[in-house]
């Protein structure tokens, strides 16, 4: 039973998207209070935060489609 529960927990942290791990950095709190934050907030709104959770996961997966290329400065611009 022990060594199921293992596989199972390998299986999600191998799967996880880094969503919590991408917002502790961003606010600069650790990603336990985040998850935690995910956790509850589930429990109370009986699941849409999974959703966004979701879609962020969805986003950090393909970023470099969102990313905006700078434009090349102009030679009056220097």
């Amino acid at each position: 039973m022990k060594r199921l529960i293992q596989k199972i927990v390998f299986f999600f942290e191998m799967r996880s998207f880094g969503v919590c791990d991408w917002w502790a950095k961003k606010l600069g709190i650790r990603s336990s209070k985040v998850r935690l934050f995910f956790i509850y907030s589930s429990f109370l709104t009986l699941g849409s935060p999974v959703l966004l959770y979701l879609a962020m996961g969805w986003i950090l997966e393909h970023r470099h489609f969102f990313k905006f290329k700078p434009k090349p400065k102009s030679i009056w611009e220097l």
